[in-house]
């Protein structure tokens, strides 16, 4: 950090000028678009079911694993998806993306013969 000493003159540097957004919704609170975001930006979290599942089978997550799982969540819910199948290291993950939270989890040798219902998506990472 610099230090301004006495007598000398301190020049502030331009700043880039800050264009509102336009809203394209009528009614909607600065308020509410704040919290949205903030939910937007919070971690993904697992429901207790995911969490046994995840331990039971001796699948772990690693900070990457838990960005790219985010990640993946945050495109699916900017296409307007609810349920969505995430595979991702040979897991399969069922996430309520408006809630940003993992259903459930299940890996390669779990999946089996098993379908998938009641999703609106997919997402190979």
């Amino acid at each position: 950090m610099n230090h301004i000493k006495a007598g000398q003159i301190f020049y502030p540097q331009p700043q880039p000028a800050v264009k509102p957004v336009p809203s394209t919704r009528k009614g909607v609170s600065f308020d509410s678009i704040l919290s949205q975001k903030i939910k937007d930006q919070q971690p993904i979290e697992f429901s207790n079911h995911a969490i046994q599942r995840l331990e039971k089978r001796g699948i772990e997550l690693s900070e990457e694993d838990l960005n790219r799982l985010s990640s993946a969540v945050q495109k699916v819910k900017a296409k307007g998806a609810n349920e969505s199948l995430i595979l991702m290291n040979d897991v399969a993950y069922i996430v309520s993306v408006p809630n940003q939270k993992v259903i459930t989890a299940m890996d390669r040798s779990s999946m089996g013969e098993n379908v998938f219902t009641n999703i609106d998506s997919a997402v190979i990472v």
